[in-house]
């Protein structure tokens, strides 16, 4: 095997973060009980240190051509660990190796200078990255063309709005032609359009042997791009691997295999509201896991506190990617004050192995009383009750697996 472009090798960075804290303020009473005293004198602040590790033990290596996605929560040390790699941040430890140019696109407007018009940065940034004017001169008009600010171009970037600067920086990190590109969550800044556009681009660099580390809390982007993954969590790597996998894992750790989820009231509460959901086999028994083709049911228990007209309850139901799979919902009615509980029957719609998100949403007459996006989850296993035997299925290609009718005939 050829060597690594990147090899990264007990990397660890730390942070000393500085607590500050006042004593309280003399109260008034004592001020004037004690003449020696002033309203304005305060103790000196009590200020304590401690050490914050951004990134622990991190080792792993790129092989040219690779499209590695790298997520976690936020604060698990992804953006830290693009930093080091772009050399912006010096490691606390560890080492690193890149055997080729890198661009990255880090923060809006990092390598632009803010006097400078959009035009003047283009040649600067080429020349930081070590392009000779000449090569810059054979990429300006894709550049240009690109980023679509070409009526602002020669306009100090400091006017431009924020989406104008990703537009640009991204444009001229992805056409200059790096070995290695970098590029971080700050894609989320630009319209729907402008996000197509730039996976596109980073798809064709990657189809033409460069190297691409992408950092995104969209898990449909980075598995589209990327074909491997980092996990990281509180700035350790957890998993490697094919980034399908790497996806799976991360999104089955963040939604636990319960079947009874206590619902948190709203802070600011309407007259009725969702307070807990429970997942239940056919016979009314909570169940953690469902097999694929057995029936199960959702119960929801609420609690309308004044009389409600055209209240409605809604279940939904998605993939771990907030994919949308179906949406229930009762008949409008009119409720009095009291408890309840809505139980929504699964109607021989088989669901695929894995694990699902569960919705609940109350309204009355239009109007959204309780919303829980991220209320429950169902987990249905591999393992099959369908057409009466028990059997493990591979269900990896799809979420449904009921089957359509299907008639072969001879062609004569």
């Amino acid at each position: 095997m050829s060597s690594p472009i990147i090899s990264v090798e007990h990397l660890g960075k730390s942070y000393t973060l500085r607590h500050q804290r006042a004593e309280p303020y003399v109260a008034l009473r004592d001020v004037l009980t004690d003449k020696a005293r002033s309203v304005f004198r305060r103790t000196k602040p009590v200020v304590t240190t401690e050490e914050f590790r951004a990134l622990d033990d991190v080792s792993f290596d790129v092989q040219a051509g690779d499209r590695v996605g790298i997520i976690g929560r936020n604060g698990a040390g992804k953006s830290t660990l693009l930093k080091i790699l772009s050399r912006i941040v010096a490691p606390t430890k560890g080492r690193i190796t890149i055997d080729g140019r890198v661009a990255s696109l880090l923060e809006v407007g990092t390598g632009f200078h803010p006097e400078l018009s959009g035009r003047e940065n283009i040649y600067l940034n080429g020349s930081i990255l070590g392009m000779s004017r000449a090569e810059i001169n054979a990429k300006f008009d894709e550049i240009v063309a690109f980023s679509e600010v070409e009526r602002f171009l020669d306009t100090p970037v400091k006017r431009y709005s924020s989406g104008m600067y990703v537009r640009l920086a991204f444009a001229v990190a992805a056409h200059l032609e790096p070995e290695i590109l970098i590029v971080d969550e700050v894609l989320a800044v630009g319209d729907a359009a402008f996000q197509r556009k730039c996976l596109g681009k980073m798809e064709s660099a990657a189809g033409e042997g460069r190297t691409v580390l992408f950092v995104s809390h969209q898990m449909d982007a980075v598995q589209r791009l990327c074909n491997k993954g980092l996990l990281l969590n509180n700035g350790r790597l957890v998993h490697t691997g094919p980034m399908e996998q790497v996806v799976q894992h991360y999104l089955q750790s963040q939604a636990t295999a319960e079947a009874t989820f206590a619902l948190a009231k709203p802070e600011e509460p309407n007259h009725a509201y969702a307070t807990e959901l429970q997942v239940q086999d056919a016979n009314g028994q909570a169940a953690a896991e469902i097999p694929i083709g057995a029936p199960w049911q959702v119960r929801t228990r609420f609690t309308v506190e004044k009389p409600t007209e055209g209240f409605v309850i809604a279940l939904g139901l998605s993939t771990l990617l907030d994919l949308p799979i179906r949406t229930t919902w009762s008949e409008p009615r009119t409720l009095r004050p009291g408890r309840y509980e809505a139980v929504y029957t699964n109607d021989g719609i088989h669901l695929a192995g894995g694990q699902y998100k569960l919705i609940v949403g109350l309204s009355a007459q239009g109007r959204v009383l309780h919303y829980v996006p991220d209320s429950a989850s169902i987990t249905i296993s591999d393992v099959s009750e369908l057409a009466g035997e028990t059997r493990i299925l591979n269900t990896r290609s799809g979420m449904i697996v009921n089957q359509m009718n299907v008639a072969i005939t001879p062609i004569h």
